[in-house]
């Protein structure tokens, strides 16, 4: 029986995120075939240009331009749109904020605003969870404080780690190890008003993949970070990026990440719905602590896919609502010793780990 042909939206094509999600289901996903439309803000976006990718692409106005939905309404009409998958994190928040207020244009997985409004902002998170033993012992820190080195040296210990409140991909990441250090780093880092500082912690950087439907968990998997692209251009060698990881079977960490996600679903009252990567980094007994949530999928979900969880198909067909998905909950569990290895216009490898060039 020949397969139907699927209309999907992918915003952000000039990012890894979007090229990643589109090769998880155009590549290496079999349900529908895909017509995949591209959109993204900058005309250099190499996703406009990647033609056996994305059959149609357009530039498109800022999700906070005031004719953003205009446009977007329009092009979703024109082109028949059947899913939108929405991945720059600024643009899931406008979709959220337009799902709170009245329908979406299209079908699409988008996260309940009372709790994408808790997880944008890592200090925010952070306190939202701090009774839990879930996260770090941490502080914000304001850039301008006269009493910086007093506030947060009464409730840190050298080293501890700095980020950004804000933002992703390793934004403001810094090991801490005395005052001076913190205050170089915040001149250096004058764009950034508002940092995050936490306790260090020297374990493994982990990611858990939670995909929620319509008040239900549905799949979960985990990896771990190690290495990460460019890394020698950042001051923390981290990019957000990663090049090189492990696909896990780790109940614990999913564990973690699952208490979580219903501590923030139950206190801020809304159905359980969307699709996070749960960042988490362990302590120096094991223990992985969460350190943010993205209200997105994020670069190496082609990974996962080609290690057997492809939770971008799994995004696809529960929109669709196709009747053959399994709804019953799935921790992913993958063959041991996976791992991923990624780098700049290159696809990404999963293969054993036992099988690498020895040194």
């Amino acid at each position: 029986m020949k397969k139907k042909n699927l209309n999907i939206l992918i915003t952000g094509i000039g990012g890894p995120t979007a090229r990643s999600f589109a090769r998880a289901i155009k590549e290496i996903g079999n349900y529908y075939n895909y017509n995949l439309i591209g959109t993204d803000v900058h005309p250099l976006a190499v996703g406009h240009y990647q033609k056996t990718l994305f059959n149609k692409s357009y530039v498109t106005k800022p999700s906070s331009h005031p004719g953003y939905w205009i446009e977007m309404e329009e092009l979703i009409k024109k082109e028949s749109i059947d899913i939108a998958i929405i991945l720059p994190e600024q643009e899931v928040l406008e979709w959220s904020e337009r799902q709170e207020k009245e329908s979406l244009p299209c079908k699409s997985l988008i996260p309940p605003l009372k709790a994408v409004n808790k997880m944008l902002d890592k200090g925010i998170l952070t306190a939202y969870l701090a009774e839990s033993a879930l996260v770090p012992n941490s502080i914000q820190i304001n850039a301008n404080d006269p009493l910086l080195k007093n506030n947060t040296e009464n409730v840190l210990s050298y080293p501890y780690w700095i980020r950004s409140a804000t933002g992703s991909s390793g934004l403001g990441s810094f090991k801490i190890e005395t005052f001076n250090d913190l205050e170089r780093w915040i001149s250096i880092n004058k764009g950034i008003n508002n940092f995050i500082a936490s306790d260090f912690l020297s374990g493994r950087n982990l990611a858990c993949k939670m995909l929620y439907f319509k008040g239900k968990l549905i799949r979960s998997s985990c990896a771990e970070r190690v290495n990460y692209i460019m890394s020698k251009v950042s001051p923390s060698g981290i990019t957000g990026n990663t090049s090189f990881g492990r696909l896990v079977n780790d109940k614990k960490v999913f564990d973690v990440a699952n208490k979580a996600m219903d501590i923030i679903f139950e206190r801020t009252g809304v159905e359980k719905h969307g699709f996070y990567t749960v960042d988490l980094k362990e302590d120096e007994n094991g223990i992985p602590l969460i350190t943010e949530i993205n209200v997105r999928h994020v670069a190496f979900t082609q990974c996962f896919a080609l290690g057997g969880a492809n939770l971008c198909e799994d995004t696809i067909r529960l929109l669709d609502e196709d009747s053959n998905f399994d709804t019953n909950f799935k921790l992913y569990q993958f063959e041991d010793g996976l791992i991923f290895l990624r780098d700049v216009d290159e696809r990404p490898i999963v293969m054993k780990e036992s099988d690498l060039i020895k040194n």
